[in-house]
This record gives structure tokens, sequence and C-alpha cells, in this order.
């Protein structure tokens, strides 16, 4: 086992940010973890989604299911059921990186499946591979956050480790783990629209700075017991919306 593990927060498409945060990583002595939303929004998600999987099968990342991982996954098990809430939370840009540019005035989702697949057939069976937490002495990574009304946090539901929120950030962390976690922003976390800084409270520690919304991405250097470093890239040109 590496010395430290190097965590970067919820990429969302933007390949250069991604590109430049791993500048920072120590290959050599440190464990490289992606906190999930690699896709959707952004740059170009499709690079963003094929560099995680070469550092997870080259280089040993962990690199966590997000729940933008599950919905592409539930678009490609199930296209005509699960095409328009994909689309509303990003989607589109994914597909039309990975195939081209106006796939919805084309083709339908069935087709816009079917050709996804077709062309990256290794794209659906990596991403069922996906880990829902990583353990890491005393600290915990999960994209969402995990169930703390439960009296062991491991009976989280799957949904829940990707998708909570809320009940998640404000119920006593009672796990005896200091948990860290993407998926809100941390300028939603602050209360203020703004504070794009890590968000350190109870024993969890949020990591999503909003980049893809103008925010900034955080690579979080971590030893077995302490938060060691925080390089944060302020990302410029985008606005959030308030959507999260």
């Amino acid at each position: 086992m590496k010395k430290e593990l190097f965590a970067l927060g919820d990429v969302h498409g933007q390949i250069s940010l991604f590109k430049k945060m791993l500048t920072n990583w120590n290959e050599d002595t440190q464990q490289l973890l992606l906190i999930g939303d690699l896709g959707d929004r952004g740059e170009n998600p499709k690079e963003c989604l094929l560099l995680a999987k070469i550092l997870v099968e080259e280089k040993g990342a962990i690199y966590l299911k997000g729940n933008h991982e599950e919905m592409l996954l539930n678009f490609m098990n199930d296209p005509e059921r699960n095409y328009e809430l994909y689309c509303l939370n990003g989607g589109m840009k994914t597909l039309e990186t990975f195939l081209h540019p106006g796939l919805d005035a084309e083709y339908s989702p069935t087709e816009i499946g079917m050709f996804l697949a077709s062309r990256y057939p290794a794209l659906k069976p990596f991403l069922e591979t996906l880990p829902l937490y990583y353990e890491w002495g005393d600290f915990l990574f999960v994209h969402a956050g995990v169930d703390l009304s439960k009296r062991d946090w491991r009976q989280t539901s799957d949904e829940d480790y990707v998708w909570i929120r809320d009940s998640f950030h404000k119920e006593k962390n009672n796990t005896g783990k200091i948990i860290v976690f993407g998926h809100t922003i941390t300028p939603a976390l602050y209360g203020d629209n703004h504070t794009t800084d890590l968000w350190i409270k109870d024993n969890k520690i949020g990591i999503d700075g909003g980049a893809v919304y103008g925010g900034a991405l955080h690579g979080v250097l971590f030893n077995e017991t302490n938060l060691v470093k925080d390089i944060k890239i302020d990302n410029i040109g985008y606005v959030w919306d308030g959507r999260v």
C-alpha cells in the first residue's frame, strides 16, 4: 500500500483541469482516487471517462461510482426509459462527445444506445466494476455519502452511496471514520453559492468545488490519519446556475 492517497473532486468533463491536476500526482508514492462524476457537462466528458479508464487499468487508480456514472449505465441498459433523465443531467454532452453533435435530432434513444455500445464495447463493463466506496486508514471515501441513521454505515443502500445529500450532511457522524465525499458542491454546502474551499465539518470533508460551474477542482492529499495538503485549481468561464 502506498504511503499517501491523492483524491480528486468531481471532474464533470473538465478535461483540461483534470490533466492539469494530475501533474500534481506522484504516481510512485500516492494512490490516486477519483471521487466519481467524470462525465456529463463540461469540456469533453468522453476524454475524461476514457482517461479515467486508463488510470484504473494501467495505473491502479481507484474510481468510485458517482450518480452520473449510474445514470449513464441506466441509459445504456434501458435507453428509452432513462434517456430524458440522463439528458436533463448533462448526459447529452457525454453522448455527443462519444458519438457526434446533434444526435437527438437524428436518432432515437435506442439507436443512440446501440451506437454507443457498438463503438465502445468496453465502456459498460468497465463502469459496472466501479466500487461504491474505498476505505483508507482513518478515512472513508464515497461519492455522495452514507446513511448515518444506520448502526453500520455499510448498510447504506447502493442508491444512497451515489445520491444522498441533506440527511448525510446534517446527521451526526458516529462512524469512527472521516468521510470524504463529492456530489454536492461546496458552494451549496456553505449555503452562500460562492465558497469553493473544502467543506470540513463533523469529520466530513466535501471536495467537490463545483469546477464545471466556474468553481474549483480539488486534489486533496491524505496520509492514513491526516489531510496533508489541498491543491485547488480555479476554473474561469462557467457560471453556476444553482443546480447540483
